[in-house]
């Protein structure tokens, strides 16, 4: 593996394009060369951005999904290495043993080696989102990522709606939250008002990069943006590929400000959570 910087700064690459054309793994390494050249260490595609926006219909496709040695897998991480950056991407992950399909985040270092997955665990159904007709949520919560010298942590799309997953990765010690997603342009302002008080919550960056075009009649869209730990946007764009550095010494500070000096009280809340996870009869 190649070491990650130890300087307290992350150059992230936020690329808004999808390439499941059949020009499209072209295109991705002339996108990560680019990033490179622009001084990127890691680059964050969209959600599930080397397959065609599914969803659009309840119709799932068999070979949408792939373990993790399939097409996409082995394109993203070829695509990693050879360009030399880290690359958040996904698949649809399909296991072997179970059937069982996912939305799943894989996270290569700059060698093309896998060091972190995630999957998705907040799913929407409803026209032009009919995610549940293809894939299951996840079962694990999210967890901070050390590969790159700054700590942070994955979500997907539709998680930052629930808040507890941001909280969880601040309180974990995540400097910033990397968020694929596909929403519409008209929704756009209701995301932002979500990843602006998630950022200043759990004083954490949060970055969100979209697909960046209607699909299958779906009214994809919308600006990427990178969110500091004060909730300050910091970047608000449509540009295919924009690029932001991150600094821990902006977390530290805001940590020790209002709000990032209240407790946590993470005990507390996981007892009250626990109540409600039995009456709803979810495991405790």
């Amino acid at each position: 593996m190649t070491a990650a910087r130890q300087d307290g700064r992350l150059t992230v690459a936020l690329v808004s394009e999808v390439f499941w054309q059949p020009d499209g793994l072209g295109r991705l390494a002339e996108r990560l060369d680019r990033c490179v050249q622009r001084g990127a260490d890691l680059a964050m595609l969209p959600e599930l951005a080397l397959n065609p926006w599914r969803p659009a219909t309840k119709d799932a496709v068999e070979d949408d999904a792939e373990p993790m040695d399939g097409p996409r897998a082995r394109a993203l991480a070829t695509a990693a290495r050879e360009a030399g950056i880290g690359v958040v991407g996904g698949i649809i992950h399909a296991d072997a043993e179970t059937g069982r399909r996912t939305s799943r985040v894989l996270v290569f270092d700059r060698s093309g080696e896998l060091v972190a997955t995630y999957e998705k665990l907040h799913l929407p159904e409803e026209p032009g989102f009919w995610e549940t007709s293809h894939y299951e949520p996840g079962t694990e919560a999210p967890r901070r990522i050390d590969a790159f010298g700054v700590p942070l942590g994955v979500q997907v799309c539709s998680d930052t709606n629930r808040p507890e997953g941001s909280h969880l990765l601040g309180g974990q010690g995540a400097e910033a939250i990397l968020i694929p997603r596909a929403s519409e342009e008209r929704t756009y302002q209701r995301w932002k008002i979500v990843l602006r008080a998630n950022a200043l919550t759990s004083c954490s960056y949060v970055l969100s990069v979209n697909r960046p075009d209607p699909e299958e009649g779906v009214l994809l869209g919308g600006p990427s943006i990178a969110v500091d730990p004060n909730g300050n946007v910091l970047l608000e764009t449509t540009d295919q590929v924009a690029i932001l550095t991150l600094e821990s010494r902006v977390v530290s500070a805001a940590r020790v400000a209002y709000p990032g000096y209240l407790p946590v009280r993470a005990r507390l809340y996981a007892d009250a959570w626990r109540e409600i996870a039995g009456r709803d009869g979810e495991p405790s």
